[in-house]
């Protein structure tokens, strides 16, 4: 699993904070892009950056020049950074949580504070139902409605915190409960560990034959910012991030027990201690017990627990009472794809479009991980804003591809996020498809078609014979954009039909497919790619949130396309095309 080092994180939050802070006091665009970049590429550092700034080459990383190393420089050794401190006197805090409102712009959220004093999501949602915000000059019905909507989405997307950032959260206090010592296992559990797309709080167990020095080490931790409870062998806290993190140290001879307990969900759990009184036993926190003699029969080991009540281990994913019971009890659970049986990734982006890195650099990066191929899959030329490829910067593509080739293990496929336009063609005419290995196809525009009309675009794209896969099939952008209305079953079928693989994309802001339609994807006999979407090298490591919703849509290494060798997969993209042998 990839963790981003903690002190990067740090110091990229704070400079998302300067450039969000520049951007309401309008501040130069090329200063706030400056942070914005400065930000992104510490997010996505490989190692420490105290290491970095030990070598003295802060400098040399990508965006970060002189002053902005000087900054790191300086929380290095003090912990602060001045200017940041003298740009938060200027405004409220909570002014900047504004700049989350999808579709609330930097100049209309100061103006809205200049002219109403709204410093806050709570005050500004009160303006605008009341109406007050139509007195503001250039403020309309329809800005009032789109704030509106906005905040709705702000707030489905606060109510539970999304998985990855969650995820982060706990690697970064398991790490450092690791470091501090005491602590002899430590383990995730909860709707983290079944991987769910939200959680509400996380769940940590700890072995220790030193619980209080656990708990002081848990409770003292820098991201703490209020202790909830505290007691001799749990605390719960609140961390700076906004989650609840709630600490259990367990003896080992109960681990198994606490682990399962403590991972869910509640209607698995239900089931399982039904399950357990109609053979005279009981289930809890604290072992599996016999009801007759009292005598613990179990608890060491997940293991331990679910054999006891004779059944086989259930992968926490699963554990939704969803029928993973009634299949492990007819010995049905299936065998769930693992990150070893991942050949490649299908969805990659370089520089040429609006990827981050060299096409080399991307390549070598792939190659590291191990993988048989990657796919190189740019963007279309309509789709401007991420600087998408026309037909003759394709061609020149492919043949740079060809031209490096010899160079690299990994095998290197030519293909494109090719944008599926409002009538359901290509961005590309299939003259140019035929000359790529590998094509997805992608909605990036008119978003809201009745629901009639998208479901014949996408239907259209599908029957396309150089398609592939259908990329981000629902177009959703988690906390910012609903999916698009689209009759996704009548989409799911025209890709059975058609021998074509949907999407399972791991961005952190799509998880699309979602678990619920990977589901019925897999139901329906469709094949699946999980691909990174990978726009940065770190991102390549995103496969980790694919191989999650795969695993809890029941899905094997038999029904995705990128678990396939190398010669099948190429075999399975071009079988449709003209002339292609079956």
């Amino acid at each position: 699993m990839y963790h981003e080092p903690v002190k990067a994180l740090e110091i990229a939050r704070l400079f998302h904070e300067m450039a969000g802070l520049l951007e309401v006091q309008s501040g130069s665009v090329f200063r706030v892009r400056a942070y914005q970049r400065a930000a992104q590429t510490l997010e996505t550092l490989a190692e420490s950056v105290e290491a970095v700034a030990a070598r003295g080459e802060l400098g040399t990383l990508p965006g970060i020049g002189r002053d902005l190393a000087a900054k790191i420089g300086e929380y290095l050794a003090t912990g602060r950074i001045a200017q940041l401190e003298e740009l938060r006197t200027r405004l409220p805090p909570t002014l900047l949580t504004l700049l989350e409102i999808r579709g609330l712009g930097p100049k209309t959220a100061k103006l809205l504070y200049d002219r109403l004093g709204a410093d806050s999501v709570e005050r500004l949602e009160a303006l605008a139902e009341s109406g007050e915000i139509l007195r503001v000059p250039g403020i309309r019905e329809k800005t009032r409605a789109n704030i509106l909507r906005g905040i709705a989405l702000w707030k489905a997307g606060r109510a539970r915190t999304p998985f990855p950032r969650a995820r982060a959260v706990a690697a970064r206090v398991t790490e450092a409960l690791a470091a501090r010592g005491g602590a002899d296992r430590i383990e995730v559990a909860g709707s983290l560990r079944r991987m769910r797309e939200t959680v509400k709080d996380i769940d940590i167990l700890v072995t220790s034959t030193e619980p209080q020095r656990v708990i002081k080490t848990f409770v003292t931790l820098p991201s703490v910012l209020e202790i909830v409870a505290q007691g001799d062998t749990k605390a719960s806290v609140l961390h700076q991030e906004g989650l609840q993190i709630d600490l259990r140290v367990v003896e080992p001879g109960a681990f198994g027990a606490a682990l399962q307990y403590f991972t869910g969900s509640k209607d698995h759990n239900v089931r399982i201690r039904e399950l357990a009184r109609r053979q005279a036993l009981s289930v809890s926190e604290y072992g599996v017990f016999d009801e007759n003699t009292g005598a613990r029969v179990a608890g060491t080991t997940e293991e331990d627990v679910y054999g006891a009540l004779g059944l086989p281990w259930i992968p926490p994913e699963l554990r939704e009472n969803a029928g993973e019971i009634e299949a492990a009890r007819a010995e049905r659970l299936p065998a769930l794809v693992t990150r070893a049986a991942i050949r490649g990734d299908l969805h990659t982006h370089t520089d040429w479009s609006d990827g981050h890195h060299p096409l080399e650099q991307l390549i070598e990066a792939a190659q590291a991980r191990g993988y048989e191929y990657v796919v190189v899959s740019d963007h279309s030329k309509s789709a401007t804003v991420a600087r998408g490829l026309g037909a003759d910067a394709l061609l020149a593509q492919i043949a740079k591809i060809r031209e490096l080739q010899p160079r690299y293990r990994i095998r290197i496929l030519a293909g494109s996020e090719c944008d599926v336009l409002a009538d359901g063609t290509l961005d590309f005419p299939d003259e140019i498809l035929r000359e790529l290995d590998v094509v997805l196809a992608a909605v990036h525009s008119r978003f809201t078609q009745p629901r009639h009309e998208m479901t014949t675009r996408l239907v259209r794209a599908l029957a396309n014979p150089y398609v592939n896969v259908l990329a981000h099939p629902t177009g959703r952008l988690i906390g910012a954009r609903e999916p698009y209305d689209v009759d996704l079953d009548a989409v799911l079928e025209a890709a059975r039909a058609h021998g074509k693989a949907v999407e399972i994309n791991a961005s952190p802001e799509r998880l699309d497919l979602n678990d619920a339609h990977a589901r019925r994807a897999a139901e329906l006999g469709v094949p699946v790619a999980i691909s990174s979407d990978t726009h940065w090298l770190a991102n390549l490591d995103n496969l980790e949130l694919g191989l999650g919703i795969a695993r809890r849509a029941w899905i094997g290494p038999a029904q995705i396309v990128n678990a396939l060798p190398l010669g099948e997969l190429l075999a399975w993209a071009h079988r449709r095309r003209p002339g292609a042998r079956e």
